[in-house]
């Protein structure tokens, strides 16, 4: 009986220990699945600014936290201003590809040694101790002293000098308007690393990807120039140009003032510089404080009109995509077009306004998509450009009053003509590797735009709406990845949607649905739609009768699983059964006889990417119109 207990003790204590062990393995695999760390960091710098020669020296100190569950050996810096030599690749890219953007083309390989960009490194040490370290052209490859283990930190401190290269794409002095430093890029930055790995990326001229953190920079120039850039203004009573009321240029130390910035919770510090800005503040209600700096020989009634335009889209902006989170906004000249940085744009200021207001809206809107969500823009330059363009398409729309039907039109249009040069890549492309600029532009703004507009589609305005604002409230902050908006659309449409997540982004499969047959049956009438293009989509089918009674049949893909619950126009869906999508063709019955039907319209919304809309009606039009008429 005793060995019977020893025994059965035994067992048990193997049942519990095995028990232990297989929980310890699942909560391992766990952890070890989980995505949703992020790397951190503490910017402090100071930079001393020589106008005279256009070099300023720095002092970097960056405390970095490695939150993820790996060992680091190593770790990379950006230097965005190595760019601008004769030989980078930035260089050779824009001398060898087919369309060279015009701004570039050859101007780096002309570029004396004074005109030239550089970031030189002179010491880095990782908690006091000096590190190895190799320039690679625009990446800087440090040896860690010690490797830095997860959950720890370690403070890197960093003395370096710049050279601001004459401005030729994003960055530099004297650009085009005249505008004394665009400064964008300009400071050895660390890459980002997460559950992907290091991304150090040498800068070429497409987009690039951040660490979120904290950043206080103090920049002492001299005292003529006024600066406008990323964060807040710590001692603006000290020196005046517009800050705090003050607009007067109160006199430096030694011929210089030191401007002290601080901006919390970004992945970027930008800042421009120019003595002859203007600059003037818009406070906002409910929303933030806008900052404008503008030459006063440029457009100024035009400028002075902006910050009115820049409020409502703030104000449309929040109510669609989320509130803005920081107190403060800058529009900035500079530049050489538009680009967004850190609470601020930088824009080329002589335009008429439309295009100003344009281009600022653009570039504000990216606030949301690129900096508050952060998307990798290297790998994912659609959701940030196509986003912000889908956007921008209808709140210019809405600041303007022009009521289109289908704002994204110009987005289609765009894309259809990529389409019929037979010139697509699949957005799955990284953004330095696509063969052509153009093919770059199309895609990530007009093809990145129309996954939106598709996805209204797909799922129903009202809940596209409100999907959106979800994916705001759970994933700002967090550099979301394609398959994290598709869960929230999926949660919240109740509709399986990773077939569109596959087919318009890693294929470039296109989209062509239409009317093959109407035809007397019985005392109704059939209809049989065809698929002639390779992606499949759900089809809404609008019958017009001739009482001038409109009907909108919804048919949803099987794959689906699920139905789009919308009103469009005032007219709801009558649900019809699911399309398996290998099927190539599809029939339904309507119970009125073809001499009652006035017209049928594939889609009459526009909002499906319908690459051949010839054959969308019946009657056939010889000249199908170019916009819908209901609602019209």
């Amino acid at each position: 009986m005793e060995n019977y207990l020893q025994q059965s003790q035994f067992e048990t204590m193997k049942k519990i220990l095995l028990i232990n062990f297989l929980i310890f393995c699942q909560l391992s695999f766990l952890k070890a699945q989980d995505l949703g760390w992020q790397q951190r960091v503490e910017y402090e710098m100071e930079i001393d600014f020589d106008v005279n020669i256009h070099q300023f020296d720095g002092n970097q100190k960056l405390t970095y936290y490695n939150n993820s569950p790996d060992t680091l050996k190593r770790v990379f810096y950006h230097l965005f201003f190595n760019a601008f030599q004769p030989g980078s690749m930035m260089d050779v890219r824009s001398r060898t590809i087919k369309d060279p953007d015009p701004r570039v083309r050859d101007r780096i390989l002309h570029l004396k040694e004074n005109e030239i960009g550089f970031q030189k490194i002179s010491s880095l040490k990782q908690d006091g101790k000096d590190l190895n370290y190799k320039v690679v052209g625009t990446i800087l490859e440090v040896e860690l002293d010690k490797p830095l283990l997860p959950g720890k930190r370690s403070v890197f401190k960093m003395e370096f000098k710049g050279q601001v290269p004459k401005q030729i794409r994003r960055s530099g002095r004297d650009n085009k308007e005249g505008i004394a430093y665009t400064m964008t890029q300009w400071f050895p930055k660390m890459a980002e690393y997460d559950y992907e790995g290091w991304h150090a990326n040498p800068y070429i001229g497409r987009e690039f990807h951040g660490v979120w953190g904290d950043f206080d920079v103090k920049i002492t120039i001299d005292e003529n120039f006024t600066i406008g850039g990323s964060g807040y203004l710590q001692n603006g009573d000290k020196i005046g140009h517009g800050y705090n009321g003050i607009q007067d240029k109160l006199p430096g130390k030694n011929g210089k003032h030191t401007w002290h910035f601080v901006a919390p919770n970004v992945h970027d510090f930008a800042w421009a510089a120019d003595p002859d800005y203007r600059h003037t503040i818009l406070k906002m209600e409910d929303g933030p404080e806008l900052h404008f700096f503008y030459q006063a020989d440029t457009l100024v009634e035009n400028w002075e009109r902006l910050p009115e335009y820049t409020k409502k889209h703030f104000e449309l902006a929040g109510s669609l995509y989320g509130k803005y989170p920081y107190k403060q906004y800058s529009v900035i000249q500079g530049g050489d077009g538009g680009m967004e940085y850190a609470m601020c744009t930088m824009i080329t200021g002589h335009r008429k306004l439309p295009s100003l207001v344009g281009v600022t809206v653009h570039e504000a809107m990216h606030s949301w998509f690129q900096h508050i969500f952060a998307f990798n823009e290297t790998k994912y330059a659609w959701m940030d450009e196509g986003f912000t363009s889908y956007a921008s398409n209808i709140i210019e729309d809405k600041l303007f009053n022009e009521n289109k039907f289908y704002p994204h039109y110009g987005s289609f249009s765009s894309y259809k003509r990529l389409v019929d040069m037979e010139m697509q890549e699949p957005l799955t492309t990284h953004s330095d590797f696509y063969t052509r600029n153009g093919i770059y532009g199309v895609s990530s703004y007009s093809k990145g735009a129309l996954f939106l507009s598709q996805m209204e589609y797909i799922i129903g305005k009202s809940t596209f709406d409100k999907a959106m604002l979800r994916f705001y409230n759970e994933w700002k902050f967090k550099h979301p990845k394609p398959i994290d908006l598709l869960r929230i659309f999926e949660k919240e449409s109740e509709i399986e949607l990773n077939w569109y997540l596959e087919q318009w982004i890693g294929t470039t499969n296109t989209i062509d649905y239409g009317l093959k047959s109407v035809e007397s049956e019985g005392n109704g009438t059939a209809i049989v739609l065809e698929r002639v293009g390779n992606m499949p989509m759900p089809v809404d089918v609008y019958v017009e009768y001739t009482d001038g009674k409109i009907e909108r049949f919804n048919i949803p893909l099987r794959i689906m699983r699920g139905v789009k619950q919308e009103e469009f126009n005032g007219i709801s869906n009558k649900q019809l059964e699911s399309w398996p999508w290998t099927y190539p063709e599809y029939k339904f019955t309507l119970e009125v006889s073809p001499d009652k039907i006035k017209t049928i319209e594939i889609d009459m919304s526009m909002r499906m990417a319908d690459i051949d809309r010839s054959n969308n009606y019946y009657p056939e039009k010889e000249n199908p119109v170019t916009f819908p008429y209901i609602g019209k």
